[in-house]
């Protein structure tokens, strides 16, 4: 059985997210062949044009990560119905310099949690649009707009309800048979 390797971005840069805890809830249920590494992106520096002939040290490490990666999972809050400034700012530095978008044809998945009973939905069709330019390869469906409560979530990322369980059991089933079949198609 191959193993995949999926680098994740947590959206927010708070220390107490809500979608940190749904990233542990995710890896935890997720098939045992997927293996996480988190992509850090709260010391990047905002994006310029004047850096892309010369990366800081934080943007390579950034698009090495993202190339030791066989695909990638977004989990992300949604601020002013949009993504994070500090998840766009990382998208720009992968995605650059022209010719070298660190995102091209690699297997994505986005999922996000909010309190609110809509999720993220508007975030992640926000988030979308923008891998959709930098042609990953998206996981369409299930769509998966998370509301977050403490009593479905334990801060270790245990689920607490079995229907949410079950639901986000097979969010990241579905997520590797994506992985799966892109990569046989389009090797990294």
């Amino acid at each position: 059985m191959a193993t995949y390797q999926v680098g994740y971005f947590i959206g927010s840069l708070s220390s107490t997210s809500i979608n940190r805890v749904l990233s542990k809830a995710l890896i935890r249920l997720a098939p045992d062949d997927l293996e996480f590494t988190e992509i850090p992106i709260g010391d990047l520096p905002l994006y310029s044009p004047d850096f892309d002939s010369d990366f800081p040290p934080q943007a390579r490490a950034l698009k090495e990560a993202i190339g030791a990666s066989e695909a990638l999972m977004f989990v992300t809050p949604e601020y002013n119905r949009s993504i994070p400034g500090a998840l766009k700012n990382a998208i720009d530095w992968a995605s650059r310099p022209w010719g070298e978008n660190s995102f091209e044809h690699i297997p994505a998945a986005v999922v996000g949690a909010s309190v609110g009973q809509i999720g993220t939905a508007v975030a992640q069709q926000s988030l979308r649009g923008v891998l959709s330019y930098c042609n990953a390869r998206q996981m369409t469906a299930p769509e998966a707009y998370i509301q977050f409560s403490d009593e479905v979530f334990g801060p270790d990322g245990e689920v607490r309800d079995e229907g949410s369980e079950t639901f986000l059991r097979d969010f990241m089933t579905e997520f590797r048979d994506h992985v799966e079949r892109v990569l046989t198609v389009l090797p990294r």
